[in-house]
């Protein structure tokens, strides 16, 4: 694993524009998992983990979770997401990925997803 793998500093004024500027969904699903509300369990969001910012990250549960809009639905898009999650998950990380629109029509099935993975993680 490379020396240091969080926050590289040229990705920082990103990170912090996208913190500024989130998607509905994001900031729907960043509501319901900010100051510890889910089972206790802290989240960071606009994390950056090797050159990738990721949407959502639990560090102690080793926990990405990952919104897909429209921009996601092509070939070349699709290819990128599948190397990114490849990637992430040879450093240990579990991704998991959730289309925006089931955080505004069915917000408690992603949250019992999450903590599905907390309770596989605790096992």
């Amino acid at each position: 694993m490379p020396e240091k793998l969080y926050n590289y500093k040229y990705l920082k004024e990103f990170r912090k524009e996208l913190r500024k500027n989130p998607t509905k969904a994001e900031s729907q699903l960043w509501k319901a998992l900010q100051k510890n509300q889910l089972e206790g369990r802290k989240f960071r969001r606009q994390h950056s983990i090797g050159n990738y910012i990721v949407d959502f990250y639990s560090s102690k549960e080793k926990l990405i979770v990952e919104l897909d809009g429209q921009v996601h639905d092509n070939f070349v898009n699709e290819e990128y997401d599948t190397k990114r999650t490849k990637y992430l998950e040879s450093l240990g990380f579990k991704v998991l990925r959730f289309e925006n629109y089931l955080v505004f029509e069915q917000l408690d099935m992603v949250l019992e997803a999450i903590k599905a993975e907390f309770r596989q993680k605790d096992e």
